[in-house]
């Protein structure tokens, strides 16, 4: 497999306000941007080219953090995608990079436990013309959904049925030959004005190609709203953090597994993990409790925070109780300090407070 096609684009409306600024695939999980861990397992299968789908409005962000592929040697080509006019739409906009090579399509915002390489195997061997990802899911109604045959082969794809043929839903990983491109050209946009991907795959089952499916045992996470960000951010701390203390402490206390990066100062604090803080961050009189990832050049002073992910340069000082919260990059969550009790809030669009 020479090539992959990461889409880091659309508008991520489910996360916003932060997304205003912000690519949603540049969220970060346990102290890394999703977009990293995708590089991550296009880099294990030793797939050396990657074109990246951007937006005009994030895409320049998501230049930044990726570097041109250096840190992961992939040859990075950046493919902007005007409007977010559906997957299938960003599969054409790439035929100039794509080519008439396989490859691998993965969404940026998607976390797997584990990688691709052992799909792409299984992919060559058996010689089909694409391979769709799924997971079993507790309600498939809100995802596509996938029928097979009992030679694990898709006979059918439905998206968000009401009666599901089966509880196994896409995954937003695929893998495709150059025929995927005969079947979008056969497809029309669906009621939201999107070409779908569903469809594009739906029309090849038509045309008599085969669509093989891999079944994921691990887990599968979709970051697009916050509660499923902070979900994978417990997940990846769970199973991916250590005990790595850089940073200096000063009277405070350690509690299970904890990193710590250079810079950072923790002072008279009390830290349960799993937790992640990164550079240059500054806590004080606080207390960090599980399934927390701290950004750098952050500070958090006389508070308490659990199970919430706190992006770089923000400030959080005297909050008795902050927890299954998003903050974003240089926001301020501050305790009023004069004597009414009346709140005072800054608030932009598509903005939650809960008080």
């Amino acid at each position: 497999m020479k090539k992959a096609l990461i889409l880091s684009g659309g508008q991520g409306t489910r996360l916003r306000p932060l997304t205003h600024t912000i690519a949603k695939q540049l969220v970060p999980v346990a102290g890394k941007p999703i977009l990293g861990y995708v590089f991550d397992h296009i880099c294990e299968a030793k797939i050396k080219k990657a074109g990246i789908i951007i937006s005009p409005e994030t895409g320049q962000d998501v230049k930044d953090y990726l570097r041109d592929g250096v840190p992961w040697n992939i040859k990075t080509r950046y493919i902007v995608q005007k409007k977010p006019l559906g997957l299938a739409h960003a599969v054409l906009a790439a035929r100039s990079f794509l080519r008439d090579d396989n490859f691998v399509m993965y969404l940026g915002d998607n976390l797997l436990s584990s990688g691709v390489r052992t799909a792409i195997e299984r992919f060559k061997k058996n010689k089909s013309d694409a391979m769709i990802f799924l997971k079993e899911v507790e309600d498939p109604r809100r995802f596509g959904v996938a029928r097979l045959d009992s030679d694990g082969k898709v006979i059918e794809l439905m998206e968000k049925p009401q009666d599901p043929p089966s509880n196994l839903a896409l995954v937003g990983v695929y893998i495709f030959t150059k025929r995927i491109f005969d079947a979008i050209a056969r497809i029309k946009p669906s009621k939201r004005g999107e070409l779908e991907i569903t469809d594009a795959i739906q029309e090849l089952i038509n045309m008599g190609y085969a669509v093989d499916s891999e079944i994921l045992d691990g887990w599968w996470l979709d970051t697009g709203k916050k509660d499923d960000l902070l979900q994978a951010n417990s997940i990846v701390l769970d199973e991916y953090i250590k005990n790595d203390i850089k940073g200096k402490i000063i009277d405070s206390r350690i509690m299970g597994r904890v990193t710590i990066e250079p810079g950072s100062i923790v002072t008279n604090s009390n830290i349960r993990g799993p937790v992640k803080i990164g550079k240059n961050s500054i806590i004080e009189n606080t207390f960090i409790g599980s399934f927390t990832s701290i950004g750098n050049n952050v500070t958090i002073k006389h508070s308490a925070i659990e199970h919430s992910v706190i992006l770089d340069n923000a400030r959080i000082e005297g909050i008795e109780r902050l927890e299954d919260s998003l903050i974003g990059r240089g926001a301020e969550v501050v305790k009023n300090a004069h004597q009414h009790t009346a709140l005072r809030l800054m608030i932009s669009d598509d903005s939650i407070v809960e008080v």
